[in-house]
């Protein structure tokens, strides 16, 4: 199974074989601290995990992966949720395959986990293209950044 080179840099991950026949890999994600299952979505949200902490300096501490919220009644799950020193969250990571376009229904998505976080920023990534936005909520308005912010500057 070979995954795209994304935009991202390089990281050494800790990859293993999980069937003997070498077509079930697993991952290791040093957010939850064990392997897990090696698809196109994981890769994208390894790199990106891998980026907030080592390029982004986003505290391993200060993340969540898959955290359960309730939505509309319905449980979901988010990719990646960070936290700011004060432990509320800040920023939501919603990732897709590469071969997933970042289109207006993931950012729908992305605003429908935020009516119940209350997030300051967002970030789309197929691992190809990554949208960050931060939410004015005084006007409700959306500002489309450049590049995700170093975790230092991230403003609640």
């Amino acid at each position: 199974m070979l995954f795209p080179r994304l935009k991202f840099p390089s990281y050494n991950f800790k990859v293993q074989n999980a069937s003997p026949d070498r077509q079930s890999l697993k991952i290791f994600d040093i957010v939850r601290k064990k392997y897990v299952q090696l698809t196109p979505e994981e890769w994208v949200r390894q790199h990106l995990i891998h980026f907030l902490v080592n390029e982004r300096k986003f505290p391993l501490s200060l993340l969540s992966v898959e955290k359960k919220i309730v939505v509309n009644g319905l449980l979901k799950r988010t990719d990646v949720v960070a936290y700011g020193s004060d432990h509320k969250p800040v920023l939501l990571v919603e990732c897709k395959a590469p071969e997933i376009e970042i289109n207006q229904k993931v950012f729908d998505q992305a605003a429908r986990y935020n009516r119940v976080l209350n997030l300051s920023y967002y970030v789309l990534s197929n691992g190809i293209e990554t949208i960050c936005c931060r939410i004015d909520h005084s006007t409700t308005s959306y500002h489309f950044l450049e590049e995700i912010p170093i975790y230092s500057d991230l403003k609640g």
